[in-house]
């Protein structure tokens, strides 16, 4: 009996200690009293926290992926142009410095040039492709084709070895930009042509992130801010026309997706780049939303 008065006790405590602390989170936000300033630097302990969380899950989560040959010159050739219109911005390079944006996160997006020591080829990959929450690094994804993502891996694992006119020489014997993305006028490393894959709702849900859709919409299913730019998505695929121009229909919906200011050109809408994969993609999701 004595016991289970003793478990009772030290449980109600347990709670009553949870709620406590749950309770003083929510007045340090409500209160604003966490500074969320960029010019405010994390608390060490924060950072590391964050560093060491974010490093065991990319190796989870990468452990899987295979490998391809990364010897090749042509490869790390047309990676060395990524890395040089996609990566240097942020991360700067041998003998070039961060742009403005780069130097201005928090967290700061260090240097790349020992990132082979850190991080196998396969995790690179991964963090290439997906990104990191909260950091600012995006996620390729949807911009950059597999190969390409592979072709930045390739280069950097040449960046240790690089000083500042070695890299220079590098980007000499690149192509020339755009060589990099779906603007890049280079042909793919692969001259087989890509078949043109069932719309997928799943990836479709995440296009509209990707995209930064949520910017101005409020989509269901997809986390983001209260916004009022644009109409709320909300029950879409009911509606009888898009933006009161075309029919409803999956291919009509795309069609807008890729191509909205030659449909409608007085719509504040930009047009995203949206691939037609990815449109097809972003319709068949929106379908869903009754």
């Amino acid at each position: 009996m004595r016991k289970n008065k003793l478990f009772l006790i030290v449980a109600a405590a347990a709670v009553g200690w949870a709620l406590a602390a749950l309770l003083a989170a929510a007045l340090a936000v409500y209160a604003g009293l966490y500074d969320v300033a960029a010019t405010r630097q994390h608390w060490q302990i924060t950072h590391s926290v964050l560093e060491v969380a974010m490093r065991q899950s990319v190796r989870l989560r990468a452990q899987d992926i295979h490998e391809p040959p990364l010897a090749g010159e042509h490869m790390a050739l047309r990676g060395a142009a990524c890395f040089r219109d996609k990566c240097v911005q942020c991360h700067g390079a041998p003998g070039v410095a961060q742009g403005d944006i780069g130097k201005s996160m928090q967290p700061l997006p260090g240097p790349l040039v020992d990132a082979p020591q850190h991080w196998r080829p396969r995790e690179l990959y991964w963090v290439i492709r997906h990104g990191i929450k909260m950091t600012g690094m995006p996620a390729w994804e949807y911009r950059l084709a597999d190969e390409e993502i592979w072709g930045l891996v390739a280069f950097m694992q040449h960046l240790p070895r690089l000083n500042a006119v070695q890299y220079a020489q590098w980007m000499q014997r690149a192509p020339a930009a755009p060589a990099c993305g779906r603007d890049s006028a280079a042909p793919p490393f692969s001259a087989a042509p890509a078949a043109q894959a069932a719309a997928d709702v799943e990836r479709g849900r995440q296009a509209l992130h990707q995209y930064a859709c949520t910017a101005c919409h409020s989509i269901p299913g997809v986390t983001g801010p209260a916004v009022f730019v644009g109409p709320p998505l909300q029950g879409i695929a009911g509606r009888g026309l898009i933006a009161g121009t075309l029919p409803n229909t999956p291919e009509n919906l795309a069609r807008w997706l890729m191509h909205t200011q030659k449909i409608k050109p007085a719509t504040a809408m930009p047009e995203l780049g949206v691939a037609p994969q990815d449109a097809r993609d972003i319709a068949a999701y929106l379908a869903t939303l009754r």
